[in-house]
């Protein structure tokens, strides 16, 4: 065997299987919807429809949302036909093992890595700092405990970002029905005010800011063009469902449930996103709204104060909803690939108490422990974006090889108008990756890079596809 078909081979569905069948299958579908809420909708719902209307849409920026979902939904639909006949963890990166080869699969999950990590710092960071805002009424966090390392700044460690993650690690360590519990009251605390928000300023919505609905082309912005470019820059606000399928494992009757939580987080998180665009820029004309906050912006211009007070706590919710996905999708993806001794085995041991991947779990803790607390991210977080989009574009296509895999059963959810949606998907997720910085293009570029020295010298040696 040479050393390329060696890189391409394929490991079993039964192998994954039989792996994962220590984990404990305890969620429905419930927990799967409230999970992939949890890590869609953040602070994004709050600042995106406001920003983006004032810049790029106008009152149209409910269509951007809309087609942005549209466009986001091949992806998921892909994920659920994929999930649902490999019930197996590590998402992505399994898919590519199973579909393409053990190389396609390391440089998924590898891409995963980035995103899982990247995210669950920047959301951390951006936790502490929404806190700081709760807390300044009572107290004042001092300036060296509240920042990442920059000593120039007088700031050291972020000491609230590592204690919000320590938290969120020691409750995943609970046990699913535990943290899944906790996850459900926080995303019914969220979408409370997120309805709240919507409620009330629905009363003070004034017919003329929607005149004109798709304001005229000016400045490069606006016009038909505008909904379209608007849709580009709001996409991202739907990325994280791709988190849902890694519970794939510790699902119940999962062909059911899983295509229930990933189409089901897309619809619901458009239908947030798009009634909040629509009463935001019915209470305040969209050229104001280029700010901060712009919710809480509007809320103030219109004499709701406490309100907008309360959205700091949907917005405390939020986040913390989405570092608990994103931290449970990252050790689930460390597991898998301990799993199969890609990265060191101990990654892929399951504690035999409560059938959770505790050692993952607590490795990934530490890593975004350092980042959140130390590290300046910076545009560094952007990179989240192209290691999700390239696990849509090998995602997406997989679905092609699925249905001419004999190997694989699949005799649940089917993605529809194969193989012309999965096609359409995957050329929007590369035209959408094209429009990255090239900053982040050559940041990622250099990282992928750094993983394939790594299968090489490490991975393809102890992968356990060598004993086969």
């Amino acid at each position: 065997m040479s050393i390329l078909q060696r890189m391409f081979k394929k490991d079993s569905l039964e192998n994954y299987l039989n792996e994962d069948k220590h984990l404990t299958k305890v969620l429905g579908a419930k927990d799967l919807l409230s999970m992939g809420i949890g890590a869609v909708i953040g602070t994004g719902i709050f600042i995106l429809p406001g920003t983006v209307a004032a810049t790029t849409a106008g009152p149209a920026i409910v269509f951007s949302f809309i087609i942005a979902a549209i466009i986001c939904a091949l992806a998921a639909m892909a994920y659920a036909e994929l999930a649902s006949a490999m019930p197996v963890a590590g998402s992505a990166y399994a898919y590519g093992n199973l579909l393409y080869g053990e190389v396609i699969g390391w440089v998924l999950g590898w891409a995963l890595i980035l995103e899982y990590l990247l995210a669950v710092a920047a959301i951390a960071t951006g936790w502490s700092a929404y806190f700081g805002y709760f807390v300044k009424p009572l107290f004042q966090i001092p300036t060296a405990i509240a920042g990442s390392f920059d000593p120039s700044h007088g700031s050291y460690v972020n000491v609230v970002a590592v204690l919000i993650l320590i938290l969120v690690g020691w409750l995943l360590t609970k046990g699913k029905q535990t943290s899944s519990a906790v996850q459900r009251l926080m995303v019914l605390l969220k979408i409370a005010i997120i309805v709240l928000f919507i409620v009330v300023g629905f009363f003070y919505i004034k017919a003329d800011n929607y005149a004109p609905i798709i304001p005229p082309r000016a400045h490069g912005a606006f016009g038909v063009q505008g909904i379209f470019a608007g849709a580009a820059s709001v996409f991202f606000a739907f990325l994280g469902f791709d988190a849902v399928s890694s519970s794939a494992a510790e699902t119940k009757n999962v062909k059911r449930n899983m295509p229930i939580g990933i189409i089901g987080t897309l619809i619901v998180a458009a239908i947030l996103y798009s009634l909040v665009g629509f009463v935001l820029t019915g209470m305040v004309h969209y050229m104001h709204l280029n700010v901060s906050d712009p919710v809480a912006f509007a809320l103030e211009r219109v004499g709701q104060r406490g309100i907008a007070y309360l959205l700091t706590i949907g917005a405390l919710a939020g986040m913390f909803t989405s570092l608990m996905a994103m931290v449970f999708a990252g050790s689930r993806l460390l597991y898998a690939m301990g799993r199969d001794r890609l990265l060191p085995p101990f990654l892929g041991e399951i504690d035999a108490k409560n059938g959770l991947p505790k050692k993952a779990l607590v490795v990934v803790v530490i890593i975004v422990s350092i980042l959140g607390g130390l590290v300046p991210l910076g545009q560094l977080a952007e990179l989240v974006n192209m290691g999700t989009l390239l696990a849509f574009i090998f995602v997406s296509l997989g679905v092609i090889l699925l249905r001419k895999n004999k190997t694989i059963k699949n005799d649940g959810y089917k993605m529809p108008l194969v193989p012309v949606l999965p096609i359409v998907s995957a050329i929007v997720s590369i035209y959408l990756m094209t429009t990255l910085q090239k900053t982040t293009l050559i940041a990622g570029a250099i990282w992928f890079v750094i993983g394939l020295l790594i299968y090489l010298t490490y991975g393809m040696r102890h992968s356990h596809l060598n004993h086969k």
